[in-house]
């Protein structure tokens, strides 16, 4: 059967790995869970069961000790852990142990087998200079970064949380005690790989995010009534729901879109990665805004997850320096640097 580009449909085994993921998620990541875990949004508990699933270790190729998955099978993994704002690391700890498996050092396999054996590891994704704020740094035990033309790696984690308003584990990050595991032009391919694989998974996570805050938005426009009849029937509340669904249908299918090609024509795939990541970005923090307030004053409120969603998204949104930078990182690969600057 030849793969088509068009054709972005599960497997029937991506479909079981989905619902068996869902099946977990639904009993360990609940809303009490996740509020628990704030502020560092870290829970051990679900952590180990993700570990004893093998979500990390699932990405990471067969001949470095893993189970050989692709991104296409991580971007089912990450939309499942943004649909319940999950308190755990994941996407960073494959990022970080994808680019290990692919480098032949020492020390890299190390810290590889920490990652294999249930350690927290991320991916920074900027040079360091002279501190730099990475994900889930403030519980990774092991950190995987450039620092100018070598890709280092740090096992000196956790490193000192930084308050945020997504209550992520985002961590500030020195890079002081970390090590040389490949350098040259093999640095650049490496981090350039890693860069584009969190794209992907960041806007799978987004995409979940998204939709988590419509269904929340609709179910609660459907339920809640005003002069007789369901709020959900008045086209002020239920076209800018039905905006966000085109805007998340859209995100959806360039993230699959992303990591198929990523998958299976990785020499073709050039901007997806970034373009998908903006549009998740767009689609997440649009139906955060929409979802508030189409509950109301209920939206606004702490006790509606409404604000989970939307302070997650913000967070995920902001980690490459935001849409506008990425916008113009974007502009500055298709067309040059604009303004002198790259």
């Amino acid at each position: 059967m030849t793969l088509r580009r068009e054709d972005f449909s599960l497997s029937d085994e991506q479909k079981g790995l989905r619902r068996a993921l869902d099946e977990l998620l639904a009993k360990h990541s609940t809303s009490e869970v996740v509020r628990a875990a704030e502020p560092t949004g870290f829970d051990p508990t679900l952590w180990r069961h993700v570990t004893e699933m093998r979500l990390v270790a699932m990405a990471v190729p067969e001949a470095a000790g893993g189970d050989g998955a692709g991104i296409v099978d991580m971007a089912i993994v990450a939309e499942s852990l943004g649909r319940r704002a999950a308190p755990v690391p994941v996407i960073e700890s494959v990022v970080a142990g994808r680019a290990l498996a692919g480098i032949d050092s020492d020390a890299a396999r190390d810290a590889l087998a920490q990652l294999l054996s249930g350690a927290v590891g991320t991916y920074a994704l900027g040079p360091v200079g002279p501190t730099q704020l990475v994900p889930a740094a403030a519980v990774a035990s092991v950190v995987v970064g450039r620092q100018a033309d070598a890709v280092v790696v740090d096992t000196s984690g956790p490193f000192r949380h930084v308050i945020n308003m997504g209550s992520a584990p985002l961590g500030e990050w020195t890079g002081d005690a970390a090590v040389t595991i490949v350098a040259g032009d093999d640095a650049a391919a490496i981090d350039h790989a890693a860069q584009t694989e969190w794209r992907i998974l960041a806007a799978a996570t987004m995409v979940g995010l998204g939709q988590s805050a419509l269904d929340q938005a609709v179910q609660y426009a459907k339920d809640r009534s005003a002069f007789g009849v369901p709020i959900g029937s008045f086209q002020a509340v239920a076209h800018p729901l039905a905006d966000v669904a085109t805007l998340l249908a859209t995100a959806r299918r360039l993230t699959h879109r992303a990591a198929w090609f990523h998958d299976n024509e990785p020499e073709a795939i050039e901007t997806q990665a970034t373009f998908a990541y903006l549009a998740a970005c767009q689609a997440a923090l649009r139906a955060g805004e929409v979802g508030i307030h189409t509950e109301g004053g209920v939206g606004f409120t702490l006790e509606s997850d409404q604000q989970v969603y939307y302070r997650r998204a913000r967070t995920w949104a902001s980690l490459t320096g935001g849409r506008r930078a990425e916008t113009a990182r974007l502009a500055a690969g298709l067309y040059g640097p604009v303004g002198g600057r790259p």
